[in-house]
């Protein structure tokens, strides 16, 4: 078989020759009890950078060993570009939602021999849900392989924007030492009002990685949490955005995108939350709207954003949450930690070793499968698709 992987670029001084830490922590079970990725083999040490082309997820001696084409690019975005080249008899793509290539109706079409589009990592709305059913292509994803991972980087991105480490360590960068400069925006977390836009893997983990901050938690979700959770972080919960928003003094995004998410911050619901709020969004970027992200930055609505996702990725050179005040973007890493790579290289082998072998991929890692929403695809996402306006991802220079 043909194996299409898609993966972002080498670093610019060239692969690393160590890795900074030794070890990694030795992890058996996330905190629901389902167990770590269990491939029959492993062809890396964890730790080493597999995310990028050099990298390969660890795949290509399995593979290679056992017959099967592998093709890894980073070239997937414009016409005439690498991946398109290769779809075309390709019978499985991998691709991962920090650098995604965007498998829409189009290129789904030219697909003839397409059979399975694997996520190294969690969210694949870079694919066309709706065509992949009806062409009865299976999507699959590493479930909760770098969920963790996520909310430490919400934590971090929260506490960084309200007590300004951005502006803070750009002063001491150029030299200065002007303290008023470096306070007049930064605040204390404790006590304020912290809620999430769906309460999942991410979205929990989050909240409870929070509360030892002795801030009141709230949260929306369409799945209400069980008593007991509730009470044991003594969470409040909100039955639609509007009201979570109206509270909040800062509002994390943790909801999977489709179409019922997509533009979901708008300008509307920006103007109903809490004035000076800040938003987190680890999500996906086509959940909040870019022109009303940034106007309400200008005007104080919102006294921060901070985005680790864009739309579309990489983003433009031009893209005007490059350039936006008060903003605490990052190019999509939260969910690419070492310590994450280590983990979804191993999910996408796992889920390689059972569909060669004929045997089930694991539910949690369903998302579409026998032509129709399946998994936690079935849980988490509606029919359709949000990948149209990819194209902009071809402005990206280099």
């Amino acid at each position: 078989m043909k194996v299409l992987c898609i993966l972002y670029d080498d670093p610019k001084e060239g692969m690393p020759k160590n890795s900074p830490l030794k070890n990694l922590p030795k992890l058996d079970k996330y905190p629901d009890g389902m167990t770590m990725p269990s491939p029959k083999g492993r062809d890396f040490i964890p730790g080493q950078l597999l995310g990028c082309v050099s990298g390969e997820l660890g795949l290509r001696k399995f593979l290679e060993e056992n017959g099967h084409e592998f093709i890894v690019t980073n070239s997937k975005d414009g016409e005439g570009c690498e991946a398109d080249k290769h779809i075309v008899d390709a019978d499985i793509v991998i691709s991962q939602p920090f650098f995604p290539y965007y498998l829409t109706r189009q290129r789904i079409k030219i697909a003839k021999n397409l059979k399975m589009a694997i996520t190294a990592g969690i969210g694949s709305d870079h694919v066309d849900l709706q065509a992949a059913i009806e062409n009865n292509i299976d999507v699959v994803e590493v479930t909760f392989c770098n969920s963790r991972s996520v909310a430490e980087h919400i934590v971090m991105m929260i506490l960084s924007m309200i007590r300004d480490y951005h502006n803070q360590h750009r002063i001491v960068n150029e030299g200065g030492w002007n303290i008023a400069d470096a306070v007049k925006r930064s605040y204390d977390v404790e006590g304020m009002h912290i809620g999430t836009v769906a309460a999942g893997r991410i979205g929990l983990d989050a909240l409870r990685k929070m509360k030892p901050f002795d801030v009141h938690l709230h949260y929306f979700d369409r799945h209400r949490l069980p008593k007991n959770v509730e009470k044991d972080l003594n969470l409040t919960f909100h039955e639609s955005v509007e009201s979570l928003v109206e509270i909040c003094d800062v509002v994390t995004i943790n909801c999977p995108l489709h179409p019922e998410t997509e533009n979901l911050f708008d300008e509307k619901l920006i103007s109903k939350m809490k004035k000076g709020a800040y938003i987190v969004n680890t999500a996906r970027g086509k959940i909040c709207n870019r022109e009303a992200v940034v106007e309400a930055l200008k005007s104080g609505q919102l006294s921060g954003y901070a985005g680790d996702v864009w739309f579309p990725q990489p983003a433009p050179n031009d893209h005007i949450w490059r350039t936006m005040p008060n903003h605490g973007m990052t190019p999509h890493t939260s969910g690419t930690s070492l310590s994450a790579q280590a983990r979804y290289a191993d999910g996408v082998r796992e889920i390689l070793e059972c569909f060669f072998e004929g045997s089930p991929i694991r539910n949690e890692y369903l998302i579409v499968q026998n032509g129709k929403l399946a998994g936690m695809g079935a849980h988490s996402y509606s029919k359709g698709s949000s990948t149209s306006g990819f194209e902009e991802a071809a402005n990206y220079k280099k």
